[in-house]
């Protein structure tokens, strides 16, 4: 067996070294958790348009089989994690902070879990050329499953809009606590390959940089030997630091390139896909099974036993709970995600959905909230932003109310790593003044889309009021036309008529 591939690696500015905290369920397999009473499926589980539910109440469905189906270029189907009867179509909680209610599909299990007669696979994935292999992630509904949600298909189409030429798979999982995507590479090693390899067909590319963090040494080692007979495909060891899972930190760590600001990574000729997905390619391909379950960690001191569980979606995140034993104690807040960027969540009533990649359940000790206090002008966190942005003025400007000021400083290419939270020796939650900001411009950018919609339906009303009102004109005065047209031939009409009559009686008295 080979070892890791040796080739020169980038360094990246910023950047900071947490306390990374896999032992508490880096040593944990995978285990299949219970089949819950009920599951919630929401129609919105990726970025762009919510999935059309196609089928209603009462309505009996197998695992696997469509429940809703893609809307536009950027959306996501959603499939039936196992079979048994739909409960209803209405709101559940979201997986999201807000805790807002959003369109769900509950299912009831049936206990026969029974796969759907159209989930067939491809004995050799590898015939397909690249468009079948596109269009099949497509109907599977696999996402970016490193917590980014972009429906998987539509990067993989990217060769028809750019020159590609190389594939990179996300192995950094830099993220604390989190352990999933290591312990599919330990465990799932062929299968994560050819994923890999199947995306890299897809995209028309030669060249695929494989990178994980070296505090990881047993995916590392797992990989390589997976990896032995395809030349292609190059496991990279990368310095274990935070956030080397960005993705456009992770492709200028292997390739040196400098993705452009608020572009693309396939502008630099590379596409950029993460170790669950390529799991879940490969099992949509080769297996027919479409995106209806995911590896979550389970971690965090007030979880007694933290694992990584293989959880279908939809199931309520207090079943996970449940089968790692409980709580020592009430945690002091809970994580979707890592610690660093993932989002508090309002309660364990949510589902897991395709992104969930980690459930964290933190003690008093670990949150460490303390006061916030002035700003010491230290530039801590200047040094640790991974973008070169002054995160302390941006945050100024914030304050004041000034968001244009700070989008010229570079808001928008602020990737909320919380980099510069972590190092801020005043406790000041910067990363939460960018996503406040950023939030706050999104608003004013769909108040500003629907004033200006309101606008230009109100004058296309306006016109074709205008237009009914011309045509209306332009009846009347052709009525009035022909009206008098009509008259005035019967006044030329009538006094021939009275002539003629007029004739006839004189030649009747002259006869006389």
């Amino acid at each position: 067996m080979g070892g890791l591939a040796d080739m020169r690696l980038f360094r990246i500015r910023g950047g900071v070294h947490p306390d990374d905290r896999k032992r508490l369920s880096a040593e944990q397999p995978i285990e299949n958790l219970p089949m819950p009473r009920l599951l919630h499926i929401p129609l919105q589980q990726h970025i762009g348009a919510p999935a059309a539910p196609l089928v209603h109440r009462g309505e009996t469905v197998r695992k696997g089989q469509l429940l809703a189906r893609s809307q536009g270029m950027i959306s996501a189907p959603v499939h039936a994690p196992t079979s048994g009867r739909i409960m209803g179509i209405g709101g559940y909680p979201a997986h999201h902070p807000s805790g807002l209610s959003v369109r769900t599909i509950t299912l009831m299990p049936d206990g026969y879990d029974e796969w759907d007669d159209d989930c067939e696979g491809v004995a050799d994935p590898f015939t397909l050329d690249p468009d079948q292999v596109a269009e099949r992630v497509a109907r599977a509904g696999i996402v970016g499953m490193g917590g980014a949600t972009f429906p998987s298909a539509v990067k993989l189409k990217l060769h028809k809009r750019y020159e590609l030429h190389t594939l990179v798979i996300n192995g950094a999982e830099c993220e604390p606590y989190l352990t999933c995507d290591d312990r599919l590479m330990r465990e799932r090693s062929e299968d994560v390959r050819d994923g890999v390899l199947l995306m890299a067909r897809a995209l028309g590319v030669k060249r695929i940089l494989f990178g994980i963090e070296n505090n990881k040494p047993e995916a590392q080692s797992a990989m390589t030997e997976a990896a032995a007979d395809f030349p292609e495909l190059r496991i990279v060891g990368l310095p274990t630091r935070y956030p080397m899972g960005s993705e456009k930190h992770l492709v200028q760590t292997l390739t040196g390139k400098e993705t452009p600001a608020r572009g693309l990574t396939a502008d630099i000729g590379v596409v950029v896909h993460n170790v669950a997905t390529a799991a879940a390619v490969n099992d949509a391909l080769r297996h027919g099974r479409p995106l209806v379950s995911r590896v979550v960690t389970v971690s965090g001191s007030a979880v007694r036993q933290p694992r990584n569980v293989h959880a279908l979606i939809g199931t309520p995140l207090d079943e996970l709970v449940r089968f790692c034993g409980g709580f020592h104690d009430e945690p002091a807040r809970l994580i979707s995600g890592g610690p660093m960027m993932g989002q508090p969540l309002p309660s364990l009533r949510v589902p897991v959905v395709k992104g969930s990649n980690g459930l964290l359940a933190l003690s008093e000790e670990e949150v460490q909230s303390q006061a916030e206090m002035p700003c010491i002008r230290c530039a801590s966190c200047v040094k640790a932003c991974p973008c070169g942005l002054l995160p302390l003025s941006m945050a100024a400007h914030i304050r004041a109310g000034s968001l244009e000021a700070s989008v010229d400083m570079g808001l928008l290419d602020c990737i909320a790593c919380g980099s510069c939270s972590y190092v801020c020796p005043s406790h000041i939650p910067l990363v939460q003044y960018f996503n406040h900001a950023k939030g706050e411009l999104a608003a004013r950018q769909r108040t500003q889309h629907r004033q200006g919609e309101t606008k230009r339906l109100a004058e296309q009303r306006a016109a074709r009021m205008e237009a009914i009102k011309k045509a209306k004109r332009e009846a009347m005065a052709k009525r009035k036309r022909e009206m008098a047209e009509k008259k005035a031939r019967e006044a030329a009409a009538a006094p021939q008529g009275d002539s003629a009559s007029a004739d006839e009686r004189s030649s009747e008295g002259a006869g006389a």
